[in-house]
């Protein structure tokens, strides 16, 4: 018997703008996306994923290396196989179809890294209805890696928000940010130093902004650990991991919590 539905939102997104123009290749993380997956419906739970558009995640070639999986060939061959034929990744549909079925059957929300989300879902206003409910309900709402960067989706002007920090004007951004669900909470995100190499060796430019500091700026209490190492931050509803490595990590902090969640959430 299923003890339940967790709704995973994933990015469309497949480039991302670097400064003085144009843009470099981005995608979600197999592993971000899979190891959560795989480990919240071994745990009884179904699982809803939905993207913007209802079309399946980009998989980033970066992420798609056993290094990801440990060096365990095996879990990634696994983690492809999932990825490619599950129920559970196979059946997309939209956001908008996800807030016109009813947002009080979920019990949790999710969403993977990979530099996708910065482009799309942290300005998606649809996200941002369903964020809002989720967080007016107290649920367990998880994000990993760059994915924290979608809760900004929340706020009133996401889609001015990231303009503004585009655009350098970082007043502007932290004026529009009022209002935000998730100011004061602690969080983390895939660090500064942690982005330099993909910038440097993938994308061969510069980003606009880095996450912690867009996280800063909208009001959050952002704390990043080690480099590429596990991290896990919980505050209240809020459950973040800083980078591909919290995968696991992040899962288990997310399954503890709906556990501990009321049954009526």
């Amino acid at each position: 018997m299923s003890r339940g539905k967790v709704l995973v939102v994933g990015s469309n997104a497949t480039r991302i703008e670097i400064q003085g123009g144009g843009t470099g290749p981005t995608g979600q993380y197999l592993n971000e996306l899979v190891v959560p997956v795989m480990a919240l419906i071994e745990a009884g739970y179904d699982i809803v994923f939905a993207t913007p558009n209802g079309s399946k995640p980009f998989i980033d070639p970066v992420s798609d290396q056993a290094v990801h999986f440990g060096n365990d060939e095996a879990a990634h061959k696994r983690a492809q196989d999932f990825f490619a034929s599950h129920p559970a990744m196979n059946a997309v549909i939209t956001l908008r179809a996800v807030i016109d079925g009813g947002l009080d059957q979920y019990l949790a929300f999710f969403t993977p890294g990979g530099q996708a989300p910065v482009v799309d879902l942290m300005q998606d206003s649809e996200l941002g209805e369903i964020l809002r409910h989720f967080h007016a309900h107290e649920k367990p709402t998880a994000y990993l890696c760059h994915g924290p960067m979608a809760s900004l989706a929340a706020m009133p002007h996401a889609r001015e928000f990231r303009a503004a920090l585009i655009a350098g004007d970082n007043a502007k951004a932290a004026e529009l940010a009022r209002g935000w669900q998730y100011a004061g909470y602690r969080m983390t995100v895939y660090s500064s130093s942690e982005e330099r190499p993909i910038e440097d060796n993938i994308l061969h430019g510069k980003l606009y902004f880095h996450m912690p500091e867009a996280l800063n700026i909208a009001g959050a209490e952002v704390d990043t650990g080690p480099d590429f190492a596990p991290h896990v931050i919980e505050d209240r509803e809020l459950i973040t991991g800083q980078n591909p490595r919290s995968d696991e990590p992040i899962a288990k902090a997310l399954i503890a919590a709906l556990v501990r969640a009321p049954v009526d959430a």
